[in-house]
């Protein structure tokens, strides 16, 4: 099993892409910005919750560029991006997208998947009410809970593994926690419940690690795009041939008894979609809320002492440090004010979930801290309104189930590198590290 490709480190071109550099080369410097002009989002991701930071001195709304010089806007403040989400005035659908429309993004663009896919995450009105309505039975409180002994029976067994796994990656006594426990959990969950066979799996965990990163290069942002299609349209040919119990057979049925109800782009624009959002969030999640309790010693202790549960952990890790950090993309259809910052009709609007989750006008002063007992719960790192994550009751099952059981089992549990070694996943859409090398006893 091997984990998702990453962009490399080096400087960025003035078109957003990497050129490499030699390993342990410093950061470059950065460059300043002329007051006023747009923030250029660094497309590999790199110290996102200082950019935030800064970002939010500018204003809860800001001006950004996008790789290939897109311009587009960022809501970086919880309550006007709360509000933003909800604002009758902005779409989803890439009809709205100016730059888009009028042939002015570049080919291979590497976010152009998150505007074109056809499913729910592009979808407006009635359109969006059909699809998210076809798969939502899969998602319901009761279908979750009974997935969870599956989910239990998985996490003991990928535990069983780990101790084996300990010294593979370098390091004796060391095991990288997201390959081995973060990504198989949440990945096999996933695939089982869409009928996806186990040889596909690690293939379409490379390439969503492809699709949600924000510095590949163009060629290879259009071969990965091509091949997901082609892989996720043969696991539809395999479910029709023989149909299961799985979502993607009921999602086949479902077209057939009404074939306008759900076109093949559809279909497969479904798949993909519940792919990469229904194991890539879970494994940042878990890779998260390990490394903040590995830094937080005390919260864990909390939590052991029966002061806080394993579901206060996920909803803080949520909040604190969002698996998501600025998704793709939201239009204005007029001119629209949001936090004092005017933005364009047509624009394209990153929700900044991150940014949002460590916004003191929100959580106060300690909004930068990490507090399981905190009393105030609420986030948007699943979104909110119409578009809210229809797999967000999974995700924290999932998380909650895993996190107990890690540390049940290893309850001494430490990182193997400082903080601040682990590499980011070179990207600014999702927020995590590559490898999370730990040792399990200590």
């Amino acid at each position: 099993m091997t984990e998702a490709p990453e962009a490399p480190g080096g400087h960025i071109t003035p078109e957003g892409h990497v050129t490499p550099e030699a390993p342990g080369a410093p950061e470059p410097p950065e460059t300043p910005e002329p007051p006023g002009a747009p923030h250029r989002l660094d497309p590999r991701g790199v110290a996102q919750h200082a950019v935030n930071e800064r970002l939010r001195r500018r204003g809860p709304a800001v001006a950004v560029t996008l790789p290939g010089g897109v311009e587009a806007a960022a809501v970086t403040g919880h309550a006007e991006l709360r509000d933003f989400l909800t604002h009758p005035q902005v779409a989803k659908n890439a009809c709205h997208f100016a730059a888009l429309q009028e042939g002015r993004v570049p080919e291979g663009w590497p976010l152009t998947v998150f505007a074109t896919v056809e499913g729910m995450t592009t979808a407006d009105g009635e359109d969006h009410r059909r699809l998210r309505g076809l798969v939502s039975k899969a998602f319901t409180a009761r279908r979750v809970e009974g997935l969870r002994p599956r989910v239990e029976e998985l996490t003991a067994r990928l535990l069983d593994e780990l101790p084996d796994a300990a010294g593979q990656d370098g390091e004796d006594g060391v095991v990288d926690l997201r390959q081995h426990f973060a990504y198989p959990l949440p990945m096999g969950v996933i695939s089982e419940l869409l009928g996806v066979d186990d040889e596909l799996r690690d293939r379409l965990h490379e390439l969503s690690g492809v699709l949600v990163s924000t510095s590949a290069e163009p060629a290879e942002v259009v071969a990965v795009n091509r091949e997901v299609v082609e892989v996720l349209t043969h696991v539809v040919a395999t479910r029709r041939a023989v149909p299961g119990s799985d979502l993607t057979s009921a999602l086949i049925a479902a077209r057939e008894e009404d074939g306008d109800r759900l076109s093949e782009t559809e279909l497969v624009g479904t798949l993909m979609l519940m792919i990469v959002a229904g194991h890539e969030t879970t494994l940042n999640l878990i890779t998260n809320a390990v490394r903040a309790l590995c830094a937080h010693r005390d919260q864990l202790a909390l939590v052991r002492a029966g002061s806080a549960s394993w579901q206060d952990v996920v909803e803080e890790t949520l909040r604190y440090d969002s698996p998501v950090s600025y998704f793709p993309f939201r239009y204005p259809t007029a001119d629209l004010a949001v936090g004092g910052t005017v933005i364009a009709r047509g624009t394209p609007v990153l929700a900044g979930y991150t940014a949002a989750g460590r916004d003191p006008r929100a959580y106060g002063q300690d909004a930068a801290a990490f507090d399981v007992t905190r009393a105030d719960k609420r986030h948007l790192s699943f979104g909110h309104g119409a578009h809210f994550c229809i797999g967000a009751p999974l995700a924290r099952m999932e998380a909650a189930v895993a996190l107990e059981a890690l540390f049940g089992r290893h309850p001494d549990l430490e990182l193997a590198v400082p903080e601040e070694e682990l590499t980011p996943l070179g990207s600014f859409v999702g927020n995590s590290t590559r490898t999370l090398p730990v040792r399990l006893d200590g």
